[in-house]
């Protein structure tokens, strides 16, 4: 099994803690794991998106062309990373920024509102865990008790609110495909 991602959008959206999720319960369940973050020029509003590739056998490069999965959380992400997505490849939009659909039949399109999403839960900056969940129902790549302790570890200096917050974004993501 090898799963590869390509999650984009602006910097301050989250992004690359997308991505470290992934690749930290990928790891966590014993399976291989490559992270490959790419940031813009600007820390918040610039571009960003990092590329993961989990599997259960060594893997020989983060570095992929064509991808199986991608999530976009903004419209220009949708335009310029659009075609990177293979035949039959799962396409994760964040419909709460990208009012446009995709003319591409050979995909299997998700819109998501995550920000609203995210809003109901408690919090807007929440919006990549919304996100995440929502991959983690499609693809399975990992068992959502691993993501949810992922989540405790990479939040809890935050505080409980915090760490609560994003549970609850991760349980309503998933539920929302």
């Amino acid at each position: 099994m090898e799963i590869e991602l390509l999650a984009a959008g602006f910097g301050g959206q989250g992004i690359m803690m997308i991505g470290q999720l992934i690749a930290y319960s990928a790891v966590d369940e014993s399976m291989y794991a490559l992270y490959n973050p790419s940031y813009g020029p600007a820390m918040r509003g610039g571009t960003a998106n990092c590329t993961v590739v989990i599997g259960t056998e060594p893997i020989g490069s983060p570095v992929i062309m064509k991808h199986s999965n991608l999530i976009v959380m903004n419209a220009p992400s949708f335009t310029t990373f659009e075609k990177t997505l293979l035949p039959n490849g799962n396409f994760f939009v964040n419909s709460s920024l990208i009012d446009f659909k995709t003319n591409r039949t050979d995909i299997k399109t998700m819109y998501i509102p995550t920000n609203e999403i995210a809003a109901s839960v408690g919090s807007n900056l929440s919006a990549n865990i919304v996100m995440l969940g929502s991959f983690l129902k499609i693809t399975n790549f990992a068992k959502y008790e691993t993501v949810e302790k992922m989540i405790h570890k990479k939040f809890s200096y935050k505080g409980d609110k915090v760490v609560d917050i994003n549970l609850k974004a991760l349980k309503a993501g998933y539920e929302a495909v």
